[in-house]
């Protein structure tokens, strides 16, 4: 059995890291499900605002905004996270949360490069993204046959990382991993997922904590 390395809850763990902080949430709205995370309060932006001390939120879903927007929320702003240069917004932030986005990205790069218009020295980028090395996907892609061609796979998604593909991407842009761990199914999704796949993440966390749900990368500009 490998080492064991503890997993964290991914929401838990990004409400941690914004407590009294001015915070940009990348990817506010969760499209294309906006609305049903919101009737089943299931939204991390919601969250974020509990806990922040100011709170602004990007997205290219304009529909989304919309939704957020006719619920209240303010400082939404609609953002292209390939060409954030066009944002009509010269703020810095203490924490900026892409919270599963960068697998939603054709050009992650880019995205990663224009992110540093609104960081400084000391600003915390927390990357969340689903684990290449999932061993309940795995298993549950492995049972289902048909081909391979029916994966458990959100449709909006182009990527899958792992932590060397993440950390070697992130180098790359001029900036540095601080931190970095790995996060379990979290219970907002656990109360809606069959048991089926429920089973097979608690099996696999059991034996290797890198078969976990997903992956945390705190990370900095490079001095």
């Amino acid at each position: 059995m490998s080492k064991k390395i503890k997993i964290t809850d991914r929401v838990a763990f990004i409400k941690n890291v914004c407590i009294g902080k001015k915070v940009l949430h990348l990817g506010c709205t969760d499209y294309p499900f906006t609305k049903e995370m919101i009737a089943n309060e299931m939204l991390l932006h919601f969250e974020l605002q509990k806990v922040s001390k100011e709170l602004y939120g990007y997205d290219f879903d304009q529909k989304g905004i919309d939704a957020l927007s006719a619920v209240g929320v303010e400082n939404l702003y609609y953002a292209d996270l390939e060409k954030l240069e066009e944002v009509a917004l010269n703020e810095t932030f203490d924490v900026i949360i892409a919270g599963e986005v960068i697998e939603h990205l054709s050009n992650p790069g880019l995205f990663l490069r224009g992110i540093q218009r609104f960081m400084n020295s000391t600003t915390n980028l927390v990357i969340t993204t689903i684990n290449a090395y999932c061993g309940m996907r795995m298993l549950t892609y492995g049972l289902r046959g048909q081909g391979g061609t029916l994966e458990p796979v959100h449709p909006d998604h182009v990527a899958y990382y792992s932590y060397s593909t993440l950390r070697v991407l992130i180098e790359r842009e001029n900036l540095k991993v601080d931190n970095f761990t790995f996060y379990n199914t979290g219970e907002e999704h656990r109360k809606l997922a069959p048991w089926k796949q429920k089973f097979a993440n608690d099996i696999s966390v059991l034996i290797a904590s890198q078969w976990a749900d997903g992956i945390i990368a705190e990370c900095s500009l490079k001095k």
